[in-house]
């Protein structure tokens, strides 16, 4: 579980202090799946990156399981987030030079994974998520759907508690973007991942089960009726 609490970032830009997040207070249970909304600019991607411990609160706590996460140390951080977070991106970050089967594979290295575990690992999920025929292409012998569904698995190949998922349909189009979504929800409801969406998509907004609206930095949470 996560608990938020009185969370606040500020940084400077030239003269002016921006303020990012001012003073969020949040519960995200485990299983959640909760969509955060909001104009560019109003904070979604910065509460996004202190959920992830991309980044540290000026002041306020970011408790996953009972760890403050802005307390611990770089290398600590950095423990919980290959261990416990995967991170889906709109750009799909994937290494061109490698297969899709090695861009997962990356996922396992730093967790200390033999290879061989490592190379089955990696096939599975690419399988799960529709991508079984494709273990040895390239990223630029994929559609930018297929190379999402690529970082998908990349994701997830580590058994993660948490997914994050930052704007993860914003370089498809409508039909990829669909199709991306039902990947993206079958695999929360399959392994009961905790799954925390940034988007600008209403369409995607409308059907969360919890919607987070953020804007200048001030949080207002809506419980959608089941």
């Amino acid at each position: 579980m996560y608990q938020l609490r009185s969370v606040i970032k500020q940084y400077r830009k030239g003269r002016e202090t921006v303020h990012a997040l001012a003073g969020v207070d949040l519960t995200i249970a485990d299983g959640d799946r909760l969509v955060i909304q909001g104009p560019t600019g109003g904070g979604k991607s910065t509460l996004l990156q202190m959920l992830g411990g991309l980044d540290r609160p000026t002041s306020g706590s970011v408790e996953l399981d009972g760890i403050d996460l802005a307390r611990l140390s770089e290398a600590r951080l950095t423990k919980v987030r290959s261990q416990s977070i995967g991170f889906v991106f709109q750009s799909f970050n994937l290494i061109p030079t490698l297969s899709a089967q090695e861009n997962v594979e990356t996922a396992l290295v730093p967790l200390g994974v033999k290879a061989s575990e490592r190379r089955e690992r990696a096939a599975e999920a690419l399988k799960s998520v529709g991508l079984g025929e494709r273990l040895g292409h390239l990223p630029s012998e994929m559609s930018g759907g297929q190379q999402q569904r690529v970082a998908i698995a990349r994701a997830l190949v580590k058994q993660p508690k948490v997914l994050l998922a930052d704007e993860p349909t914003g370089n498809l189009d409508e039909s990829m973007r669909d199709e991306i979504m039902d990947v993206l929800e079958s695999m929360w409801k399959e392994h009961g991942l905790t799954f925390i969406m940034v988007t600008h998509d209403s369409s995607i907004a409308k059907k969360a089960p919890r919607l987070a609206t953020i804007r200048k930095g001030a949080l207002t949470v809506t419980e959608k009726a089941a």
